[in-house]
């Protein structure tokens, strides 16, 4: 098969007359996912369990349960807002609110340390805690 002189391959003419090379950019996308990789399994695996469901209204704690029983409570939130928390098998979450655009229903169920349902028109908080106290240090060191 001849080449006409006049025929530039497409990969010379976008290096700039020198074959294109690939291997950076395997070596960029393979570190890209091995970060991506580490940054999950530190996210997923540094997950607490928690053991309890604390309930505020208006930034003023309510009531608190144990992650460990079954239970539905109606939370009654500003204005005559409501709110029904569930928590079953470990897990809380709002099952069903009054309040207008029903976001709170939709935040799913939580059961981790330091995760929350908000509803913001009935200023509802439900937060999961730990009773664990752990002597882990200080969290900062300031000099």
């Amino acid at each position: 098969m001849k080449t006409d002189k006049n025929t530039i391959d497409k990969t010379e003419k976008k290096s700039g007359g020198k074959p294109v090379s690939y291997k950076k950019d395997l070596i960029f996308i393979g570190i890209f996912l091995a970060v991506g990789l580490i940054l999950a399994a530190v996210v997923f695996l540094g997950k607490k369990a928690g053991n309890s469901v604390t309930v505020s209204v208006s930034g003023k704690e309510v009531i608190s349960f144990s992650l460990d029983e079954d239970l539905e409570y109606m939370i009654e939130g500003k204005d005559g807002g409501k709110n029904l928390l569930i928590i079953k098998d470990g897990k809380a979450w709002i099952e069903e609110a009054n309040c207008r655009d029903g976001l709170c229903i939709n935040m799913g169920k939580i059961d981790s340390v330091g995760q929350s349902g908000i509803c913001l028109p009935n200023e509802v908080v439900v937060s999961i805690g730990s009773d664990e106290v752990t002597d882990e240090g200080p969290d900062v060191v300031v000099y």
